[in-house]
């Protein structure tokens, strides 16, 4: 027997599958409905099935319906996490030949089979259903064929009441890891295959209600809505006893009707914030089917965003499917941990990137409160690949006006389009659409539908889009690609309701948003979360309240994904063998594969805190960014006060604060003493929620009351004394009683210090101006390393030094070089060593004004690591205690704090800079103690920056033979330059003069 050739064919895309329709589950009683499990009309299928697999779909034995199996795999899952066929990460490019509709012959092929016991009843139906499997099956039950299907993330149901037997029956899967929709699903994600969600039987009457749609219209005041109950029935129509019951459990409403139309008054509204839901229990014959509703309304109005009247932002996420053991394949529980952790971290959004989720997950989220983008599975980035980008346009053009540059620019948008205008698939594209509406139209949480992701438009989307309004018109319609404009097609926009970028910078909301517009402004995805980043979520933040046409966005992404190797690490694209591969660009996630969050995600967690301070004029106020939400009812306000480090005083207190509203929060202030004041103010839940527990942290502010600086340096000891000073062609000696000290003059810096005949450095205490690239650097990467900033040295030109009673004084005048290019940074060093070890080193810099912006500037000790092992801890004073930058600090507080080597090291599977703290008056470790004449950063690591720039996974790093630290006059931020906007100019180490006094002693 040979398989259909359905999945080589757009026009076939289902044989013999049900209509898409609404999920649901009968159930026999109203005491079972808590549970799809426990009806007695489900029976789940999961468990290890026979299993053969195939490298090729074209070695599948004649006989594959009764022949022997070799192996065992669980279903769901997928295939790759068991040994069969290899995991392959992939962006944008398709891991098979563009070729449509045909795939390759080469097509991995799997064989599952199990048997399970049935007593089929007479006057019923069954229907066996596949909530997800990659990329396509071939069903047979009792060795006939039952149907075929296609679309990877939405159910196949089959009737198969007439293949059914009593007794033992032989249920047999065929999936193929590609079909003709996989070219739709070329999502940036690892490319896994199988049956991956839930197998199940329902028994259903012969008469059976398939479908049902529960529309309604709320009052222009928001307390009554009109409810409308649409039915669909396999066979007769049948009436329908029909209850309601308020979010309290209070019967509002009881009738008998098919379809029906009945006023609710007094509604109680569902919002992320408090999702009050009402139960619809239908009954007939013996089902009983149970439905939550949630009252809202979703809007634009003068192209801005309302729900429920009130306009709001989104503060969403991406969130993939995604686990390092389990893959695609996700349990209740995994998913309510990432919406514990969301819900921890203030996120109030998802969008379901780039398909539907398990049909349960709009559920949870129905229950606990999130606003859903409801994906369709779509996407066909990769049609965009087609170019053939030569001869490339010369570096010296100017690309912005160079023709050549703009036509590869738009045969680029007209490849990506290649799907969205070709008639062979506008069907598969409108199916994709259909299941995705149709199985979650009555979920509460989705309030946008979007035609799906990264595949161009045209004809076939403005078709996908139309049919929606009119399925759905009580939901808003977005898709980001409709930007992209086909050189022979004149884009309809008229059924969308955003308009939609990705990574779009700050400075775009504000241009867009200048004018007032038809549409609301929406970042689809945003601020990339790849390796050390997210250093512009603040900048998002301050931007979207700028403008009430923004309406937020949704950051990529939720998680990193990454399989597990067989030594037990997580690998990225290329660590499995596969090709091509995007390496780790899938590491980008606010939480690692294993859900421990990252900095990024505490960063954002403070950035979307639900209530804001300032002080001004000695009024502290309290904004409430709540959109339905008293602070009373949700927030405990906690306060201490600081003086120089150490807290005096504090108390909690609750305020009245209406949503989106401000109130003063009067607080005793301390007077103005002289000393160095903050006011830290916590914020915490003050009650229990369903993921959140009572007293959760929910983020803070910091005022600065008094700014004066008590941590700059330790008092000067100037009495004479006598220094024995050496000096030769190329180095100058001094010592001075337990110290000494040995200058290289022809780098300008020290090589040597000791004391007591003890080494304080165990190499020369050099400037540094290069760090391990962050993934958010790799843009700018080549460019600094062009400019030698990699490679780059200390040079001494020349040299002065002049003996006094109090200090020997050293001054040079230097430069930092690299090889085969020009001088990097001109600098005077003035150089003071005093009678109590103290160094004060004033450095005045000239930076090329041609060359990119500096990673950093700074001093890098080579510290002994013996010696420190057995110390205390460093302790600073400085933003901590995770790590911090210029762009990246809100999730940290100023204050004093304490780390060591191992602990401030921040372990990204793709080695980079990380463990900076931004801010810093000072930190001693060990008897150094550093200040300066200003803030400054510093790092604190086991690694050099060279070994973290060489390595490609954080296991295979060595440890310096000594302790690292970095203190840096500036350490240029973070950005999230991977897939986003340039690094701002204002946190860049871009300034030509550089100017900064360090004060160093070795005690």
């Amino acid at each position: 027997m040979q398989l259909p050739n359905y999945f080589q064919d757009p026009n076939i895309l289902h044989v013999n599958t049900l209509p898409h329709h609404a999920y649901f589950i009968p159930h026999q009683s109203l005491e079972t409905t808590e549970a799809r499990e426990h009806s007695a009309y489900f029976t789940l299928l999961n468990g290890d099935w026979d299993f053969n697999y195939y490298e090729s779909y074209h070695q599948l034995p004649h006989d594959f319906l009764t022949m022997a199996f070799e192996h065992k795999i669980p279903v769901p899952s997928n295939w790759q996490n068991h040994g069969f066929d290899r995991h392959h990460y992939t962006n944008i490019n398709y891991p098979f030949p563009f070729d449509p509709p045909f795939v390759p012959h080469q097509n991995p092929c799997g064989v599952y089979h199990r048997t399970f016991t049935a007593q089929p009843k007479t006057a019923k139906r069954y229907l066996l259903n596949f909530e997800g499997v990659d990329s396509c099956l071939f069903v047979y039950l009792n060795k006939q064929f039952v149907g075929y299907s296609q679309i990877s993330h939405n159910t196949s149901e089959f009737d198969v009441t007439e293949y059914l037997q009593q007794g033992t029956n032989h249920l047999t899967v065929v999936v193929l890891k590609w079909c003709d929709g996989s070219y739709l699903e070329d999502q940036d994600k690892f490319r896994m295959s199988g049956i991956f969600r839930d197998v199940y039987l329902l028994e259903r009457p012969e008469n059976y209600l398939q479908d049902f749609f529960i529309r309604y219209e709320l009052d222009e005041h928001f307390s009554q809505a009109e409810l409308r109950l649409e039915t669909q029935f396999v066979g007769k129509k049948q009436p329908l006893d029909i209850q309601i019951f308020d979010p309290n459990g209070a019967l509002v409403l009881q009738q008998q009707a098919v379809d029906f139309c009945e006023k609710i008054t007094n509604i109680q509204l569902w919002n992320a914030e408090q999702p009050q839901l009402y139960t619809l229990v239908l009954r007939y014959a013996d089902e009983v089917i149970v439905q939550k509703i949630g009252f809202r309304k979703a809007e634009v109005k003068d192209g801005i965003f309302y729900f429920n009247g009130q306009p709001i932002k989104f503060r969403g996420v991406n969130r993939h499917d995604s686990d390092p053991k389990t893959g695609y394949t996700i349990s209740y529980a995994q998913a309510l941990k990432d919406l514990q952790l969301m819900k921890q971290h203030n996120i109030n959004a998802i969008r379901t990137a780039h398909y539907p989720n398990a049909p349960w997950f709009s559920e949870l989220c129905d229950q606990y409160g999130f606003y859903l983008i409801g994906e369709a599975d779509v996407e066909a980035h990769g049609a965009s690949m087609l170019t053939v980008k030569t001869p490339e346009p010369s570096i010296f053009l100017n690309h912005e006006n160079d023709p050549e540059t703009a036509r590869i620019r738009q045969e680029t948008i007209d490849n990506f389009c290649y799907f969205a205008r070709d008639p062979a698939f506008k069907k598969a594209i409108l199916d994709r659409q259909q299941a995705n509406v149709e199985r979650d139209k009555n979920r509460t949480s989705i309030i946008i539908w979007s035609l799906g992701n990264e595949s161009g438009y045209g004809e076939n989307f403005e078709a996908a889009a139309e049919w929606i309004k009119s399925r759905d018109p009580s939901r808003l319609v977005h898709y980001e690609s409709s930007i992209y404009q086909h050189s022979q097609h004149q884009n309809d926009l008229s059924n969308l309701d955003f308009y939609s970028e990705m990574y779009g910078s700050t400075e775009d909301i504000d241009r867009y948003c200048e004018e007032p517009k038809a549409k609301p402004f929406i970042l689809c995805e945003y601020t990339h979360a790849m390796g050390n980043s997210n250093g512009d979520a603040e900048d998002y933040w301050q931007a979207f309240q700028r403008h009430r046409q923004s309406c937020g966005g949704f950051v990529w992404e939720w998680c990193d994904h990454a399989p597990y190797l067989p030594n037990g690490k997580f690998g990225y694209g290329g660590d499995f063998g596969d090709t091509p591969n995007d390496g780790n660009f899938c590491m980008d996630g606010l939480v690692s594969p294993d859900r421990i969050p990252h900095s990024n995600l505490l960063e954002l967690k403070n950035v979307n805190r639900p209530v804001r301070a300032s002080y001004q004029n000695g009024e502290l106020r309290l904004h409430n960014y709540l959109d339905f939400t008293d602070l009373a009812d949700f927030v405990t306000v906690h306060y201490e006060f600081v003086q120089n480090g150490v807290v005096t005083s504090g108390g909690k207190c609750q305020i009245d604060c209406k949503p989106q509203q401000s109130a003063v929060l009067n607080l005793p202030m301390p007077e103005n003493n002289g000393e160095h004041w903050l006011l830290n103010l916590r914020y915490t839940q003050n009650h229990a929620s369903a993921l959140v527990a009572e007293h959760h942290e929910l983020g803070f502010d910091q005022i600065l009351l008094y700014p004066q600086n008590h941590f700059k340096k330790q008092p000067l000891v100037k009495e004479a004394t006598h220094f024995d000073v050496n000096e030769t062609a190329l180095t100058v000696e001094i010592k001075n009683g337990d110290y000494r000290y040995l200058f290289d003059k022809q780098k300008g810096i020290f090589s040597h210090i000791e004391k007591n005949e003890v080494a304080q450095i165990e190499q020369p205490l050099d400037f540094v101006i290069w760090r391990a690239p962050t993934d958010n650097d790799r843009l700018i990467r080549e460019t600094w390393q062009n400019a030698g900033y990699d490679k780059a040295y200390s040079r001494a030109y020349e040299t002065a030094v002049n003996v006094t009673d109090q200090a020997v004084e050293i001054t040079v005048k230097s430069a930092i070089l690299a090889v085969a290019r020009g001088r990097i940074l001109t600098l005077e060093l003035h150089y003071q060593i005093w009678a109590n070890g103290q160094i004060t080193l004033h450095i005045q810099g000239q930076r090329a004004g041609y060359l990119p912006f500096l990673p950093r500037f700074g001093l890098r000790f080579y510290l002994p690591k013996q010696q420190i092992s057995t110390a205390e801890p460093l302790e600073y004073f400085g933003y901590g205690e995770a790590e911090s930058y210029i762009d990246k600090h809100h999730l940290a507080k100023l204050g004093i704090y304490h780390t060591t080597a191992k602990t401030n090291h921040t372990d990204y599977v793709k080695p980079q800079e990380n463990g900076s703290h931004f801010g810093c008056e000072y930190l001693k470790l060990n008897g150094l103690y550093v200040s300066a004449d200003k803030a400054f950063s510093f790092n604190l690591s086991p690694y050099t920056a060279e070994e973290l720039t060489t390595k490609k996974h954080h296991y295979e790093l060595e440890e310096a033979a000594s302790t690292i630290l970095c203190v840096d006059y500036k350490m240029s931020g973070i950005g999230s330059n991977s897939c986003g906007p340039n690094l701002k100019d204002e946190y860049r180490l871009n300034e030509e003069r550089i100017e900064i006094t360090f004060y160093l002693n070795f005690n």
